[in-house]
């Protein structure tokens, strides 16, 4: 059991799991289309999310990693057969090349074991698929609703809830999201040819997940690695795999300053300290890195909950306030809104949450950091309504010009 209490031994396990996260370098995974790819392979997953205030959280998310990445092309490598959409822990884009790793899910949605709400038309579904085979892709809109008494938006049509269905069961893939309005076409005429389509076993799948987890994270809490999975068989095996790597001393326990245990791998305290980068990054609510709270807390002592789902009046920090990240730790939040047809961010509240040496320091990361998320929504202008602590508005507002 290694104990983390010095300092330097956060900040150096901050630092290694922001490299693995691919938030260090400027270009981790590459540029554009192809540093896009090489991202998603890396991390496993990136969710997906509706809300548009900002741009949408998958393309958010790709953007604070790869240089050149637009939000047009999520959309491109789905099309092309890069990724596929699917659920992960939530609705989420996946790397093609892990396709098999999503069977068993599908199979349990079959088999009623997952989804268990989910009515299944099986008429119905049979009528779409062959509508689909015969006509190409097609999406909810073009199945008409004839149903007089509706409760409300979230009252699906009946077609629209077999597509689901047939989605997740896995006879129906996404090809398409334009305008994140989703196409659906038969699974085999969306999967590139030569892909492995073997079912793994549970014990391949748990090794997938476990190897993927240290990558793209560094260091693991156990629980977490199944996170928002409930296979029995997949959690039995994931337990099984780290006892036997703790075993052979592939792996040890750390116990950080608050208590928790992490598993890492038995070099990575060894591992060279990466420089830290001096570009500030404004996260997604829903990036890979903040989507776990309770180890954002853990290790970044960063109390994060997005607040879109909260009352109003009960809210701290705003409607979809995004975490701030600078150098080894997060230093603030800002809420904010792109009002697109007048071409500005509006950013209705930033919180400094540092030190008050670092305040100046973070405004000016911070002002440099904006023109570049302001011109990544389709605006040119930025405009701040109130600053928290009121003293660091105008080293802010300044900086920004």
């Amino acid at each position: 059991m290694i104990e983390i209490n010095s300092a330097t031994d956060i900040k150096k396990i901050r630092r290694l799991v922001l490299d693995a996260q691919g938030l260090i370098q400027n270009q981790p995974f590459g540029k554009s289309r192809q540093g896009a790819v090489a991202a998603i392979e890396h991390l496993g997953y990136i969710q997906l999310d509706s809300i548009s205030v900002i741009e949408r959280a998958h393309n958010h998310t790709w953007s604070s990693r790869v240089p050149g990445f637009t939000p047009d092309m999520s959309n491109e490598l789905l099309e092309s057969g890069k990724i596929y959409e699917y659920w992960a822990h939530a609705a989420s884009y996946l790397p093609m090349q892990d396709f098999r790793y999503s069977l068993p899910d599908k199979q349990s949605v079959r088999d009623g074991l997952l989804r268990k709400r989910r009515s299944k038309d099986r008429k119905l579904m049979g009528n779409i698929l062959k509508r689909i085979e015969a006509e190409g892709p097609l999406g909810s809109k073009d199945f008409e609703d004839t149903r007089i008494n509706k409760t409300g938006w979230w009252d699906w049509k009946p077609a629209k809830q077999a597509i689901e269905v047939l989605y997740l069961e896995g006879d129906l893939m996404i090809s398409s999201r334009k305008n994140f309005q989703k196409t659906y076409d038969l699974t085999e005429r969306v999967l590139p040819k030569g892909l492995n389509l073997k079912v793994p076993t549970a014990k391949e799948w748990a090794k997938h997940l476990v190897d993927e987890q240290f990558t793209c994270h560094g260091i693991v809490h156990a629980k977490s690695i199944a996170y928002g999975r409930r296979d029995v068989h997949l959690r039995a095996e994931i337990k099984s795999l780290l006892a036997a790597r703790l075993g052979c001393r592939e792996l040890v326990e750390m116990t950080l300053p608050n208590g928790e245990t992490y598993l890492a791998p038995a070099d990575f305290m060894d591992r060279p300290l990466p420089k830290a980068d001096a570009n500030l990054r404004i996260l997604s609510p829903f990036d890979n890195l903040v989507i776990q709270r309770k180890r954002l807390t853990d290790i970044f002592d960063f109390d994060y909950l997005i607040e879109c789902y909260v009352p109003a009046a009960k809210r701290r920090y705003g409607y979809f306030s995004l975490p701030l990240l600078f150098k080894n730790q997060m230093v603030g939040r800002i809420d904010c809104k792109a009002l697109r047809a007048e071409q500005t961010l509006r950013v209705n509240a930033a919180f400094i949450e540092t030190e008050a040496k670092m305040q100046a320091q973070v405004c000016r990361a911070l002002a440099k950091a904006l023109e570049k998320f302001s011109a990544f929504q389709g605006c040119n202008k930025v405009v701040i309504e109130n600053v928290i602590p009121e003293n660091c508005s105008s080293t802010l507002k300044k900086a920004l010009g």
